[in-house]
């Protein structure tokens, strides 16, 4: 599935935190890397995996590369999470309607 990689990918916690720190918006890898307890080419590795799962997308930018979350890979994550939501939703609601009748 589309989605697997995703899942993979952000099982780490530290891909959790770049793509956290994507959210304010496009970053350089320097940027994202200050302050971690990892090393700029780790946080590189972490953002080539988060690529990889179409998670994020680069462009050049002078002699940096510029991060950004991608959208439509994040999409399909909330897809699939949004199906277990509507479909838990729908087995509440018939729950509380059977309870309703019941009364």
């Amino acid at each position: 599935m589309a989605y697997d990689n995703a899942f993979a990918a952000m099982a780490d916690p530290t891909r959790r935190t770049v793509l956290e720190r994507l959210k304010a918006g496009p970053r350089t890898v320097g940027d994202i890397a200050a302050g971690l307890p990892v090393s700029r080419p780790a946080v590189s590795q972490h953002l080539k995996a988060l690529k990889a799962a179409d998670l994020v997308r680069d462009e050049p930018r002078g002699a940096a590369r510029l991060y950004r979350l991608h959208a439509p890979g994040l999409q399909a994550l909330r897809a699939y999470l949004d199906d277990f939501w509507d479909e838990a939703l729908a087995r509440f609601k018939d729950h509380a309607e059977s309870e309703d009748e019941r009364d």
